[in-house]
């Protein structure tokens, strides 16, 4: 749909924010497209006004991405967030350099002026950081409107020319604000107009569809979770069930008893023009002997494409006649560096190198990949998927492999990294100990492989997530916090040498499936975004531990764990420690950043 000068540019600096924003303006009914960072002014002239996006970039480094300095003198509205922020002032003449503490996760922001797009905040505001950079000097046309405690630039604005500069991130749901300051931006200050929505989604995107395939065939694996599952009935919908066939993969990565629920379930729902395969044992074997988190998410990738066309050729499908379907999100897309300046993250199992040579070849399909959890989640209920589907809780393509940390080695830690995890800790009346373990965290918009640090003692949320912040923004080598739940020492233990085997999956399927029945029982499942229970081969007797991951966002790029009550951490705990060889239960009280979701 065309929005002839009613739009609003993204300039495209780090793929994850790029999107986000881009996905927040289409939230206020007005169009917004995504366009290189160097763009040329003459494309920028019709677009009512401009966002720089954050990205992972340094401003010092000799290669680090610009735009156009034209841009400045379009007349357009601007607003620069993060990396957007710190090279406007580049651009303008200020000067950006390293901050002596790095801001990750939730920060208090005291406003100085409320105009413009700070029109209607509080003097205060709790707003997201994910930067080590900031900028030092202020060109004399802008003035500071916000400032945090680590950072006096946190909020920069040229009245005259219309041109602001957030260090912070409004497009995520954790700046409290954010919608509001963007809102004020893309209505207030640019005049755009509303005029996009979700039916217009449907309704474009079916278009699509039948345009790209003509009269070929959809062969989709569909695994249960809501992303492929709204991919299905979108294809269905778009192409009628004749058109489009399933294949529902049991890869042994599932979770209890998972495979004949789908089924079921997909039965229910009127889905017939699909069915389940048994390839567990090919999976294992492939990831025998693995512990690298990226490896086996590439195995798994491949492994789905070997079993995926050894059913095609069962089915006698002609490859002419067919194309690959897939429920691909937009954070999947971004977490593997699938856009020009984004950071890998972590590989997902649809992005994986076979694939990405069928999706330039044109063989593939796939209508929801601009999308975030939540709008899939609308999809889904507008084509008319009932409501406890679409609202299952996010399930990683990989599944279990990833919640299931192997390990060969103990990784070293540098020196006085514990040393001062326990200077923090003790201000908070707390022990720390890190782990000789590592997880997939990301910080400053770029992937990091680093050590968890338990905390243990009584105490609260409130106070575990202050002391999670201080102690991942100040020490480099931990990107995840986690607090003891169990009456264990933290300092008895040792490392267990682990890969996947059915046994561990089997040992982490039950005790994934006494969360999630607890959580059904006491009716806390919808309160709970997502909830991975994470197996860690750390052993205090002979066994391993669990660690209960509960988040809460709403599009996956930036997440807050979630902070259930005591009462039901203690009886799940309590649960899961009846499991025979399970030694020990941990939570994690890490955001999103600087950890990922999911552990790997």
């Amino acid at each position: 749909m065309k929005q002839e000068n009613n739009k609003i540019a993204v300039l495209d600096f780090g793929g994850q924010y790029a999107h986000l924003i881009a996905n927040r303006v289409r939230r206020l009914g007005v169009y917004s497209e995504i366009l290189a960072n160097n763009a040329t002014t003459q494309q920028l002239r019709e677009f009512k006004g401009i966002i720089i996006s954050g990205g992972p970039q340094n401003i010092s480094e000799d290669d680090s991405l610009k735009c156009h300095p034209g841009i400045f003198k379009l007349g357009i509205p601007i607003l620069g967030i993060c990396y957007g922020h710190q090279l406007i002032a580049h651009l303008l003449g200020g000067r950006v350099a390293q901050g002596k503490i790095k801001e990750y996760g939730k920060t208090t922001i005291s406003f100085k002026k409320k105009r413009g797009i700070f029109e209607g905040l509080s003097n205060k505001e709790t707003v997201w950081m994910s930067h080590g950079d900031y900028v030092s000097k202020l060109t004399p046309d802008f003035e500071i409107i916000g400032t945090t405690a680590d950072c006096p630039t946190a909020a920069v604005a040229d009245y005259q020319r219309n041109i602001f500069g957030l260090q912070f991130h409004p497009e995520v749901t954790h700046t409290a604000s954010g919608m509001k300051i963007l809102r004020n931006f893309v209505y207030n200050v640019c005049r755009a107009r509303q005029g996009w929505n979700m039916k217009t989604f449907i309704r474009t995107e079916i278009l699509k569809i039948k345009k790209q395939l003509k009269s070929k065939k959809v062969f989709l694996l569909v695994s249960g979770g809501v992303d492929s599952t709204v991919c299905f009935a979108l294809l269905n919908k778009a192409l009628g069930s004749s058109r489009v066939y399933g294949l529902n993969i049991d890869n042994g990565l599932m979770r209890k008893n998972e495979q004949k629920e789908i089924e079921a379930a997909f039965r229910k729902n009127g889905f017939t023009n699909f069915h389940r395969i048994d390839a567990a044992k090919e999976f294992l074997a492939s990831l025998k002997g693995v512990f690298d988190p990226e490896r086996k998410r590439k195995i798994i990738g491949e492994e789905f494409i070997i079993v995926q066309d050894q059913e095609t050729k069962k089915l006698k499908l002609i490859p002419q006649k067919w194309v690959l379907g897939q429920g691909t999100i937009y954070p999947d897309t971004i977490e593997t560096g699938g856009t020009k300046h984004a950071s890998v993250i972590k590989t997902h199992h649809n992005r994986v190198e076979a694939m990405q040579k069928l999706i330039k070849q044109g063989r593939v399909i796939e209508p929801i990949k601009e999308l975030y959890k939540d709008e899939v989640r609308q999809v889904g209920e507008m084509l008319g998927l009932p409501h406890d589907f679409v609202y299952r809780h996010p399930y990683p393509g990989p599944g279990l492999a990833i919640r299931c940390l192997c390990a060969e080695k103990e990784y070293p830690l540098r020196k006085n990294s514990e040393e001062n995890a326990k200077r923090i800790a003790k201000r908070y009346k707390l022990k720390a100990k890190i782990l000789p373990l590592k997880s997939v965290g990301v910080q400053g918009d770029s992937r990091t492989y680093a050590h968890p640090c338990v905390l243990a003692g009584k105490t609260n949320f409130q106070i575990l997530e202050k002391a999670s912040t201080e102690i991942t923004n100040n020490i480099r080598e931990v990107n995840r916090v986690i607090w003891l739940l169990t009456k264990r020492g933290i300092s008895k233990f040792r490392l267990k040498k682990s890969y996947l085997t059915k046994k561990r999956l089997d040992l982490l399927r039950e005790a994934d499936a006494q969360v999630n029945d607890y959580l059904r029982k006491t009716k806390l499942y919808e309160s709970i975004w997502q909830f991975p229970v994470v197996l860690i081969p750390l052993s205090f007797n002979e066994g391993e531990s669990i660690v209960l991951r509960p988040i809460n966002s709403t599009e996956a790029m930036t997440a807050n764990f979630t902070k259930l009550p005591l009462r039901h951490v203690k009886a799940m705990a309590e649960k899961i420690m009846k499991i025979k060889g399970i030694d020990a239960v941990f939570y994690d009280v890490t955001n999103k950043p600087p950890a990922t979701i999911e552990w790997e």
